[in-house]
């Protein structure tokens, strides 16, 4: 008796499943809607692969369709994104210390989370006076290693795991300032373990720097950072101890209790 060959359809839903969240995924790349023949060249799909599938998303809500020929990110993510974050209680806490933070010094705060190899921004106080394009906006994804809030994460990892990122990562390079060399990445995780604040000089966008201290759970667990942004010409150093403390006054809010207390 022989047994039959599953057919190569049987796949399918994994693999629609797939090319669709890499065409979500290019899609969240662009502020502006994308061409049909962009996608399916960034994807590596067929056009009419991309096509049909785009046209399923459009139906559910997933993505919308602009000029003919064009898309972009739909409705339904914003709706699925705030459901998303109402269940992140940090916010909750964070904000209110956010704001005053924001009101005393003027400037952008934001509050970062670690996902895999980078750090997505889940809440900002916007300042309104920068001119440079800020890449923390709710939402956005930054590499670990080129962002203050990613330097707290790679802090608490220790050594072979920090080698581990970089050997996976390569450390690219965004700026003639990122860090890109595992010697460097070392040197400056020392500082930040040392002064439990980190600092991003331009590493990630050009004319903006940012100052982050850590967030921690009543475990003493490393579940956010706190950072402020703002253009190079703005930033002073000197807020490192009002970001640590409004740092510290979010995690006592969510039951962090420093040794010794």
């Amino acid at each position: 008796m022989t047994t039959a060959t599953p057919p190569a359809e049987a796949k399918s839903p994994i693999q629609v499943i797939d090319r669709m969240m890499k065409l979500l995924d290019v899609l969240s790349y662009y502020h502006d809607p994308v061409s049909l023949k962009q996608l399916a060249l960034e994807t590596g799909l067929h056009p009419s692969t991309a096509h049909r599938i785009l046209g399923a998303m459009t139906v559910s809500g997933f993505v919308e369709r602009a000029d003919p020929g064009t898309y972009r990110l739909g409705i339904r993510l914003l709706e699925l994104g705030n459901v998303v974050k109402s269940r992140i209680n940090i916010r909750d806490s964070a904000l209110p210390p956010m704001q005053r933070l924001h009101q005393k010094i003027g400037e952008s705060v934001n509050l970062g989370v670690r996902q895999g190899d980078e750090i997505v921004y889940v809440e900002r106080t916007s300042s309104g006076r920068s001119s440079v394009r800020v890449v923390h906006l709710v939402g956005a994804r930054a590499p670990l290693h080129v962002t203050a809030v990613g330097k707290l994460y790679l802090a608490e990892d220790g050594a072979q795991k920090v080698k581990e990122y970089a050997k996976r990562t390569g450390l690219p390079s965004y700026t003639p300032t990122s860090i890109t060399t595992l010697a460097a990445l070392e040197r400056e995780l020392e500082r930040v373990r040392r002064h439990s604040v980190a600092f991003d000089n331009e590493e990630i966008e050009q004319g903006l720097r940012c100052i982050a201290a850590p967030v921690r759970d009543d475990t003493g667990e490393l579940v956010a950072g706190l950072s402020v942004s703002a253009p190079a010409e703005r930033h002073n150093p000197d807020w490192a101890a009002v970001v640590r403390a409004t740092a510290d006054e979010i995690s006592t809010a969510i039951g962090y209790v420093k040794p010794g207390n």
